[in-house]
């Protein structure tokens, strides 16, 4: 079976469904999503986390990879946490911020 590698934007609103428990927003929204690179079957996806120390890092890494790879088209994910530059409360979607308050 042939299928196509997904979009970004795909890939991003499979993120979407992907929270962060402590603050109840999605990484994406959250602008916790630095980079995403698709090739063929695999995605490749650069992100962080609010703080360099969050105790939910993996698992929230761990969701990112799981939401990808039920993906159809993808057969591999990697999730890499990257601190650089950091995060700060300005990155969040402004309808995300908005829509929380």
């Amino acid at each position: 079976m042939n299928t196509n590698p997904p979009t970004e934007a795909v890939v991003l609103d499979a993120l979407r469904q992907v929270l962060d428990p402590e603050i109840g927003m999605n990484i994406v929204e959250l602008g916790l999503i630095y980079d995403v690179r698709i090739a063929g079957d695999e995605v490749r996806v650069a992100m962080t986390l609010t703080t360099a120390g969050c105790p939910m890092g993996e698992s929230i890494r761990g969701g990112a990879e799981i939401a990808l790879l039920n993906l159809e088209g993808v057969s591999s994910a990697y999730v890499e946490l990257v601190f650089d530059p950091p995060w700060h409360p300005g990155m969040i979607a402004q309808n995300a911020a908005s829509s929380s308050v």
